[in-house]
């Protein structure tokens, strides 16, 4: 895939959109895959989430603006443990490639097709450094993705909030055009976390929101957004908020999350409050596509 932009549409708000495809796996802890996607080899399992990437980008209306894919090592090349991150080396390089990519296009949107969660960390920088201030982060996600590089789970998927806010690895933290308040932050559909890296949610003031808080109504998260006085927002939608007695979209199973039907309204409803300037959908892993290769693999003329 190319840089690619179609001038045979009138000028609308995907022209000045970006659509990023980022198919990087490399956040995501082996570890974690392999106790949660066992039924196929290590390897296939942990490039699932760059599978989801082309599959969400290929399911999705065609875009009429610019479209780009970020570069992602497909092999094994920097996937080794360094302070407390796996795979550091691989997921700074590509953040590097991913904001040169974004910089090159000077979008005023970004609409972010991953890979792992930590796919947003490079767009939601970037529209922080455009937007100042007058932009806020909504992540709807089972987990708050509020780890460090001390924290007993080292996939730096799920250090992209800390990240965002200013915490952690001061090597990924250099790469960064900027980061967010953590004022500016709510978690949304928040139900999942380790107890060693929750305590950082309160510790930091990011705002979080349960399930419970959200099945009837998007109203907390509308009164947090206009006490932020911010006009624009940024959203991050992990596909596992999902609750998975419902669907299961993501690598492992969360139960008592938001409807399919909740998620599309807290969406919904804070589009039509502020100026959604970056939206990411994240940790799709299509299990049946991935099935479906290991099927066919070594048919003839194929």
């Amino acid at each position: 895939m190319t840089d690619t932009q179609d001038n045979s549409h009138p000028v609308n708000e995907n022209s000045t959109t970006l659509r990023l495809v980022w198919p990087q796996w490399q956040g995501a802890g082996a570890e974690s895959i392999r106790g949660l996607f066992s039924e196929v080899p290590l390897e296939e399992a942990r490039r699932g989430y760059a599978i989801g990437a082309v599959v969400l980008n290929a399911v999705l209306p065609a875009h009429t603006g610019p479209t780009a894919l970020v570069p992602v090592e497909s092999g094994d090349l920097g996937l080794g443990k360094q302070d407390g991150i796996e795979a550091k080396e691989a997921v700074i390089k590509q953040l590097s490639g991913a904001l040169e990519v974004i910089e090159r296009h000077s979008p005023e949107r970004i609409l972010t097709l991953g890979g792992e969660c930590s796919v947003s960390v490079a767009p939601f920088s970037w529209l922080a450094k455009r937007y100042g201030e007058q932009l806020a982060v909504l992540w709807v996600d089972s987990h708050p993705d509020v780890g460090t590089p001390i924290s007993q789970y080292p996939g730096y998927h799920a250090m992209a909030v800390a990240v965002l806010t200013g915490h952690g690895d001061l090597d990924v933290l250099r790469v960064l055009p900027a980061t967010v308040d953590p004022n500016r932050v709510a978690l949304a559909g928040l139900h999942s976390w380790t107890e060693d890296d929750f305590p950082n949610i309160a510790r930091w003031g990011i705002r979080a929101y349960g399930p419970d808080h959200l099945h009837v109504s998007s109203q907390p998260l509308l009164d947090w957004l206009k006490a932020s006085g911010c006009s624009r927002v940024a959203i991050h939608f992990d596909v596992d908020v999902v609750d998975s007695n419902e669907i299961i979209f993501g690598l492992g199973t969360e139960p008592n999350g938001l409807t399919s039907s909740e998620a599309r309204r807290i969406v919904t409803d804070v589009s039509s409050v502020a100026d959604v300037v970056g939206l990411t959908i994240s940790e799709f892993i299509p299990r049946q596509v991935i099935r479906l290769q290991q099927v066919l693999r070594n048919f003839p003329l194929i």
